[in-house]
């Protein structure tokens, strides 16, 4: 006797998208699909054993402001008695949820290192034009104004300088290798100092103060944690020599807005590109957005056309390893 089919949940955009590759990548009659807004709809508990939340679920959902999608998306997962496992699309599973699932012996697996790329050239693409004082000749553009960079309007070279990169996964180790191309170096920080290649030095999260003198870059991509929560400070930033920069691509709470604000406005920080903020979106009051040296991206430093197919990648590979009993590619539960 055969054993009954998967049930795989997911939302009806993604059934549309990739509905017909999941299936032919399992065999005949062994996967069945239900989509959240059929079981939203429906009274009672959702018979999923699985589960894969795309991008356009959160859509534009902050972590104070969930929509309603993401919202149903939750309430179905959590009257599903059966799952075991969930995909999401994030590097990082920081949601309340994720932590309520795996209290139900729920596997959660994120999507790490499938934007990691993207998310390195945005860092490399604010590096450069912070260095070259870009934000300068567009203002001067649009003033039709003649200013060439001279004296102390030159930039400095970036050869020489040294980026301290909080967070050393896929997104700042990538980070660290393409500084590397122009000749910066990098100091690593995370939970361990175990050195890693391309690395001048690795410390642990508790050293960060014996490195902030020596950085001319405060490199954010870390996941949210107790450890990491607030971890931009003004206490941080008066460490840094004067006329370091800013960079924060992790989550708006590893920063502490109000300091990041002070550090930029009492010139203590030349500059900075974030693309996370506390409260998102970003409340249109905040003097973040005429600051000139400031650059700001709506938390789309990730995103690029072939984001969505990189996510997917990862969930057919782990749909596999479901499938066959194999552990799971980014397991939170093994993720440091």
């Amino acid at each position: 006797m055969s054993s009954p089919p998967l049930k795989l949940l997911l939302s009806a955009f993604a059934l549309r998208t990739w509905g017909p590759r999941i299936q032919a990548a399992v065999p005949a009659d062994t996967l069945a699909f239900v989509t959240a807004e059929e079981a939203l709809a429906a009274k009672g508990n959702c018979e999923a054993d699985i589960a894969f939340m795309t991008r356009e679920v959160t859509g534009k959902s902050s972590s104070n402001n969930p929509t309603p999608e993401l919202q149903g998306f939750d309430a179905v997962v959590r009257k599903s008695p059966r799952l075991k496992w969930l995909q999401i699309h994030p590097a990082g599973a920081e949601r309340p949820i994720y932590r309520e699932l795996r209290g139900r012996a729920v596997k959660v697996t994120t999507a790490s290192g499938a934007t990691a790329i993207t998310v390195a050239h945005s860092v490399l693409g604010a590096v450069i034009v912070l260095n070259r004082r870009w934000p300068l000749l567009a203002d001067a553009q649009r003033r039709h104004a003649w200013e060439p960079r001279l004296a102390e309007r030159s930039p400095r070279d970036l050869k020489g300088q040294r980026a301290l990169i909080v967070g050393m996964g896929p997104i700042g180790r990538n980070i660290a290798r393409l500084l590397g191309v122009l000749g910066v170096t990098s100091i690593g920080v995370r939970r361990t100092a175990e050195p890693v290649a391309g690395f001048e030095a690795v410390i642990s999260y508790d050293r960060l103060a014996d490195v902030l003198p020596r950085a001319d870059w405060l490199i954010l991509c870390c996941p949210a944690s107790p450890l990491t929560r607030g971890i931009a400070n003004a206490k941080v930033f008066s460490a840094l020599p004067d006329g370091a920069q800013f960079i924060n691509v992790s989550r708006g709470e590893i920063a502490v807005e109000k300091d990041v604000i002070a550090a930029l406005q009492g010139g203590k920080l030349a500059g900075a590109y974030l693309d996370v903020f506390e409260k998102e979106p970003l409340d249109p009051a905040s003097p973040l957005w005429d600051m000139p040296h400031v650059l700001i991206s709506p938390h789309t430093a990730s995103h690029s056309l072939g984001q969505n197919e990189a996510i997917f990648g990862i969930f057919l590979d782990n749909l596999a390893r479901f499938r066959s009993g194999e552990a799971l590619r980014n397991d939170v539960d093994n993720l440091g």
